[in-house]
């Protein structure tokens, strides 16, 4: 027995490649497909139309196929409102809540569709009622029972918005958006190539590789200091998550070696997310596969440390157990995290407020 949804897909998705690419992800996945309906733009800017069905073994390989056309533009024929649940806590945000993309998006809020205002990528979905509670002024005479009941029939639906918010600025209570229901994504028009303000977002795993005497030397140069009694400072990026070199640097931590680490959010955060989904901007560092909601491991990484109440307090809980955060808090190396004018998150323990 097979299961099947429909889904659809707008604009120029022809000359885009949109169409070809969401065929070839329904058949890599194991998946097949039902073009049920095609309607072919006839100049240059008219806009195609396509619906199809897709048919799976089981529901999970399904909502696998589906997630992924959803990021490239497709969209279900038969929508339902988004999933809201309200944050836990100022700074948490609730499990499988929507990380975004920088693409046009909206989400189905009471049947309507709500655009979501300020869109950037890796925030979360934020749907504000439009019922009125918003604390009021302190004007109004908190002894009249007449107004409050006022109030709260002055809740209009017809006024609810939809915004994205940095993890940093959620507070208690905010309804996030969760899921992937009720969330419509509008890819750029007419991308013709694979380039573009984003492009460099799609490229794997840098295949630049450091020579043999580089390595030694460095390593000569950290024996001879700990040999005089110096010390060590490192300051490693990102690209040593993506390459693959955490788990040497780690090791150089936990044998004293390294006496302490400055580096940005984003190290940690790739660090963190090796340990906690085994991949690095979305990539496994060993295979090079793209798992299912890869590219969105980074920024559940940093809501589950913030859920934990930051680094040291996620390796003691036993939510981190390796990596070079770990060792570093594992073994008392002091280390800094320095904040940069965008930072997904940032973790609670990078220093945002300097100049």
């Amino acid at each position: 027995m097979t299961v099947s949804r429909e889904v659809e897909l707008r604009g120029h998705i022809i000359d885009s490649g949109m169409m070809q690419a969401c065929f070839g992800i329904v058949m890599d996945l194991g998946g097949s497909f039902e073009v049920e309906e095609f309607e072919v733009g006839r100049s240059e800017t008219a806009q195609s139309y396509a619906r199809m069905r897709v048919i799976a073994d089981t529901e999970g390989e399904l909502r696998g196929i589906v997630h992924e056309l959803h990021q490239n533009g497709a969209n279900l024929s038969d929508p339902v409102d988004a999933t809201l649940e309200p944050a836990p806590a100022d700074r948490v945000v609730p499990p499988d809540f929507y990380s975004t993309t920088n693409h046009p998006t909206e989400i189905r809020y009471e049947g309507r569709w709500l655009p979501v205002e300020r869109i950037e990528m890796d925030c979360a979905v934020v749907v504000d009622p439009g019922d009125g509670n918003d604390g009021g002024d302190g004007d109004s005479d908190s002894g009249s029972n007449e107004d409050e009941d006022k109030d709260e029939d002055d809740g209009d639906p017809s006024d609810a918005r939809a915004y994205t918010e940095v993890l940093n600025a959620i507070e208690e209570g905010d309804l996030v958006v969760t899921g992937e229901a009720g969330i419509r994504v509008s890819p750029p028009e007419r991308p013709r190539d694979r380039e573009g303000a984003f492009g460099f977002m799609q490229g794997g795993v840098s295949s630049e590789r450091p020579s043999q005497s580089t390595i030694a030397g460095v390593a000569d140069a950290i024996g001879e200091t700990k040999r005089e009694g110096g010390s060590v400072l490192v300051v490693p990026g990102p690209a040593l998550v993506h390459s693959g070199a955490r788990d040497d640097l780690a090791r150089l931590v936990e044998a004293g070696y390294i006496d302490a680490l400055s580096a940005g959010n984003g190290f940690a955060v790739h660090d963190l997310e090796r340990d906690l989904y085994g991949t690095s901007l979305g990539v496994d560092t060993e295979t090079l596969d793209h798992p299912r909601k890869g590219h969105k491991h980074h920024i559940y990484a940093i809501s589950e440390i913030i859920r934990a109440g930051g680094i040291e307090a996620a390796v003691a809980s036993g939510l981190v157990e390796s990596g070079v955060m770990y060792e570093c808090v594992r073994n008392d190396v002091p280390y800094v995290l320095a904040g940069s004018i965008r930072d997904d998150g940032p973790l609670p323990d990078t220093i945002t407020d300097a100049v």
